[in-house]
């Protein structure tokens, strides 16, 4: 499902633990690590597709929803990374970034799903990610982290990241 504007619509989860440390995981095969995300179905609401893709790639969906950000957050996919022959006109994803909370025990988080997309998982600090996420990612991530910080009482580091504004 892509949009008149070549976005596919998707849903990112920064799954946060009691300490508001976020849950950080590697992609199978690669070494890089990202947030869960995944693809909305047709005629599924956003956090319907959250909740469906938790089970889909963390094994669980006990979770409690913080917030959710306020519009689209757009990136670009490389052309490099674009299907060989893909026949619509796909410039990227569009994500509605949610906050939630894990309301569950440690050994309920589990990678090896029926369609496993992550094999290792770890808490890091709320901000690293911006620092480690693939470039053409980065603007993303920076501004659901940044619009998302003061439900956990967190202020956003002046002078590091500049949320550049009208890219949603």
């Amino acid at each position: 499902m892509i949009d008149a504007d070549g976005y596919r619509p998707n849903v990112g989860m920064i799954i946060c633990n009691d300490k508001d440390e976020v849950l950080w995981a590697r992609r199978i095969g690669e070494r890089s690590w990202q947030f869960p995300q995944g693809g909305m179905h047709p005629h599924e609401s956003p956090e319907e597709a959250m909740f469906r893709e938790l089970k889909e790639e963390v094994g669980t969906d006990k979770v409690e929803i913080l917030g959710r950000t306020r519009n689209w957050l757009r990136y670009e996919l490389p052309y490099s990374r674009h299907r060989a022959r893909s026949r619509t006109r796909y410039r990227g994803q569009k994500q509605i970034w949610f906050l939630l909370r894990f309301a569950g025990d440690e050994e309920e988080i589990n990678l090896a799903t029926a369609r496993p997309e992550f094999d290792e998982w770890r808490w890091v600090d709320y901000w690293s990610p911006i620092d480690e996420i693939i470039e053409f990612k980065r603007q993303v991530y920076q501004q659901a982290l940044c619009e998302l910080a003061p439900l956990l009482g967190k202020a956003v580091p002046s002078g590091r990241w500049a949320v550049r504004s009208g890219s949603v």
